[in-house]
């Protein structure tokens, strides 16, 4: 599916690869061709510009099991997220993953996220209702980000690449 390429500053993994990693915080790269607007009643008045948008995500176990099936179009909706994957006119592009890290480390990323990337919070109470720490799990850029920013933070991290054909 994907090979195993070393870069500089980051490590593009496959899917293999993937299957190796049980816990950690993962940021989904989720990109949107147009406008669009989700048929969740906390956010339908939200109006979804197109571009780039970043959710910060763990799983303290099973974490590639989470990351396929965020990948995964069509799926019965259980996380706020699911409501924008599952949108025709989006597709992740990139899953950054922090291979092992804590929970906290989730509400650190967003924070990094805001603070030091200036990346867009405005969606209030996005996919952080287990914690009070965050204002928000999802961030917006009208352009990605850039990359190797975010691997100086989090020297750990990895990315994957989904497949434009995927098998799961």
């Amino acid at each position: 599916m994907q090979k195993i390429i070393e870069h500089s500053l980051e490590r593009i993994i496959s899917a293999d690869a993937l299957e190796n990693i049980s816990s950690g915080i993962y940021l989904l790269e989720i990109y949107a061709a147009k406008d669009f607007q989700i048929m969740l009643k906390k956010f339908s008045a939200v109006h979804f510009k197109n571009g780039f948008y970043y959710y910060v995500g763990s799983a303290q176990r099973n974490l590639h099991h989470r990351i396929l099936r965020h990948i995964k179009k069509n799926k019965k909706p259980h996380w706020h997220i699911d409501h924008l994957t599952n949108n025709s006119c989006t597709r992740i592009s990139k899953v950054f993953i922090i291979d092992s890290a804590a929970k906290p480390a989730e509400t650190e990323l967003a924070s990094s996220l805001s603070s030091r990337l200036k990346l867009d919070d405005s969606i209030t109470g996005f996919g952080n209702s287990d914690t009070s720490k965050s204002k928000t799990h999802l961030f917006y850029s009208k352009d990605p980000i850039d990359y190797s920013q975010l691997f100086s933070l989090y020297q750990s991290m990895v990315c994957f690449i989904p497949s434009s054909n995927p098998t799961f």
